[in-house]
């Protein structure tokens, strides 16, 4: 099996290369999506993020409410700490659990937006950054997603810097163009995985 990491900032079109790479044969690992299943109606998760910070946080149909959430946690480092010690544990539970159903010969591409923040490229065999230049990103989520520019200058901020993603950075894809510019680098880095595992099998053979 091959862990790799794939990170990128916000509109760097890290989900898009994720989904190309899924659609390639890579078993994908999102820690985003399974921060939000962990913390479904009726999990263990939910019960524990309402006992620690009360009903207030739930909406009427027993989801959690995440803009509350967020206004309590994001204002005070302990509160964030107690959340993130909810569901972290969660989460790399659920993420051994699927890496552990993909098979010895998986590819298994784990899709971590925080990756560079966190300290956690040792985690991986080798780490994928999707990268584009700042002004591309800011017209993307101007344009795509219907922000502000100062919201998506702020969102980006909050972020690790381009240099520092870069610096934990084994293969990069340049997606600072169209997309039918980016599929034939994802195809080239997918196939660079390829020949990883496949040194990877030889060596163990040998």
């Amino acid at each position: 099996m091959l862990r790799i990491g794939l990170t990128g900032g916000i509109g760097a079109g890290k989900s898009e290369v994720s989904r190309q790479l899924a659609e390639l044969g890579a078993v994908i690992v999102d820690s985003d999506l399974i921060a939000r299943e962990v913390v479904a109606p009726g999990t263990p998760g939910l019960a524990a993020v309402v006992e620690e910070f009360g009903t207030g946080v739930l909406r009427a149909d027993g989801g959690l409410d995440r803009p509350a959430l967020g206004a309590v946690v994001f204002t005070d480092p302990q509160r964030l700490a107690a959340l993130n010690a909810i569901v972290h544990p969660l989460v790399r539970a659920r993420s051994a659990e699927l890496e552990g159903s993909a098979g010895p010969d998986a590819i298994v591409v784990h899709d971590v937006p925080l990756l560079a923040e966190n300290g956690l490229a040792p985690l991986y065999e080798a780490v994928i950054v999707v990268d584009a230049p700042d002004q591309v990103r800011i017209d993307r989520l101007v344009e795509l997603r219907g922000m502000a520019e100062d919201e998506a200058r702020a969102r980006m901020a909050a972020q690790a810097t381009r240099e520092d993603r870069l610096a934990v950075a084994d293969l990069v894809i340049d997606n600072g163009g169209t997309l039918d510019e980016l599929t034939p680098r994802v195809r080239e880095v997918w196939q660079r995985l390829k020949d990883r595992q496949a040194a990877q099998g030889r060596a163990a053979e040998g």
